[in-house]
């Protein structure tokens, strides 16, 4: 993000009430490998730009939402409006707390961690993913499994050490507690279906493809 930028997301920060949405993405041509066997690699980028869209789209209608932020290592199809900073590639956490660190010096105490594959996601779960986190300063939307993480809202001016990976939502919930933060789970459709293998990929609507292609 080049200086200018930075002055720009500064300024917006200050001036507007509400979250920071964070939505986390690889450099796309590394994204979702696990569907190269039912997407030729062309395919497979289009399907992470058309989810990024939808994640992008529903961030930016949420009410509680102020700033939408995209975490990576390229810019790629994201809007130039929007704020991209820096991701090496190396560890999705590691890039994720670098960036939650420069939200709280912005004094942001209010931030949305969202993954760029949730393809059904709409402005209404988002809201209802920050106004769980509002009413404990943690709230926490849990995979269809109700293993892994989809998405999270920290309310709390704390470092928070992002566990995404095997067990993410029990390592979450740990680290809520440690810096005493209250848990509120939340389950809504748009967050819990994420594409990560042939089988979610089958589940998508047709019509959806369609739209996106």
């Amino acid at each position: 993000m080049s200086l200018t930028m930075l002055g720009d997301l500064t300024r917006r920060l200050e001036q507007r009430r509400g979250a920071c949405a964070l939505i986390a993405i690889k450099e796309r041509a590394r994204c979702k490998t696990r569907l190269s066997d039912a997407l030729a690699p062309e395919a497979r980028v289009q399907l992470v730009r058309s989810m990024l869209a939808a994640v992008l789209a529903a961030a930016a209608g949420a009410q509680t939402v102020r700033q939408v932020i995209v975490v990576s290592p390229e810019r790629d199809s994201v809007p130039a409006d929007i704020p991209v900073l820096a991701d090496s590639g190396e560890s999705l956490n590691g890039a994720l707390v670098q960036a939650h660190q420069v939200l709280l010096e912005f004094g942001c105490r209010e931030v949305v961690i969202l993954p760029a594959d949730l393809p059904h996601i709409t402005a209404a779960d988002i809201d209802g993913l920050v106004r769980a986190g509002r009413s404990g300063g943690f709230g926490i939307a849990p995979d269809t499994a109700g293993v892994g993480t989809n998405a999270l809202c920290l309310v709390s001016p704390h470092a928070f050490r992002f566990q995404f990976g095997a067990d993410s939502q029990r390592l979450h919930l740990e680290e809520a507690a440690r810096i005493g933060l209250g848990p509120q789970v939340i389950r809504l459709p748009g967050l819990e279906f994420d594409v990560d293998s042939p089988a979610d990929l089958n589940r998508l609507d047709r019509q959806w493809l369609a739209r996106r292609a």
